[in-house]
């Protein structure tokens, strides 16, 4: 499976199987969150199995089965939500491709535990990683008009970028971005809130994945 395919099988999942990863599979997320974490200067981490050394993922994660997740953290910075959306888009999409599902929570897990395990960075997320019990539903989406513009006509690989944006999964669903474009610029921007720095990083892996890197530069 490739990435661009990964990205519109992708779906939220809530509840997982009891099916353990796979050592394999283990060992090739753990080297994706080392690239990630050296590139983007993060420190991501997996946690397999952990139901009770650490409380931060609450019964309401539990009930569900989810018992692998990666913990998104970082040294605290302006952009550290940016950073950690582009990568955990990055790792969601690579977990797809290895027929794993994944369910990013923002609100329902303990940041004081959670940091306790990547040696009290700030956490943002974590990721919920496994098989899941279903593949989840296409999430509701806006129209491309309503969350871009192109001064003139659009390029395709402008309208095949939106289009990636908007699979994206976002905070609450709320598609809270608009992308903008002139020549070969893209201008992203989002309405400030709790997690638009992690929001815009996902929008911005996902654009970038659909339109390609070499046809645009960002603004």
């Amino acid at each position: 499976m490739t990435f661009e395919e990964a990205m519109r099988a992708r779906h939220m999942v809530r509840r997982y199987t009891e099916k353990p990863l796979p050592e394999d599979i283990v060992a090739q997320l753990n080297q994706r969150i080392e690239e990630n974490n050296q590139t983007h200067h993060l420190a991501i981490r997996l946690m397999l199995n952990d139901t009770n050394a650490y409380q931060g993922i609450v019964k309401l994660l539990l009930a569900k089965g989810v018992k692998n997740y990666f913990i998104m953290a970082g040294d605290d910075a302006p952009d550290l939500g940016e950073r950690l959306g582009y990568a955990g888009a990055d790792l969601m999409l690579f977990a797809q491709t290895l027929g794993l599902n994944t369910w990013w929570a923002s609100g329902t897990f303990s940041r004081k535990n959670t940091a306790a395990a990547v040696g009290n960075k700030k956490v943002l997320g974590v990721v919920a990683v496994g098989y899941g019990a279903s593949q989840g539903v296409q999430h509701k989406m806006k129209k491309a008009t309503e969350v871009s513009a192109y001064e003139g006509i659009a390029p395709q690989w402008f309208s095949n970028g939106v289009a990636a944006a908007l699979l994206a999964p976002t905070a609450l669903n709320k598609q809270a971005f608009f992308v903008q474009g002139i020549g070969d610029k893209v201008n992203l921007t989002y309405k400030e809130g709790t997690f638009s720095g992690v929001d815009k990083g996902l929008v911005k892996y996902h654009f970038e994945l659909g339109a390609g890197k070499g046809c645009f530069q960002w603004m």
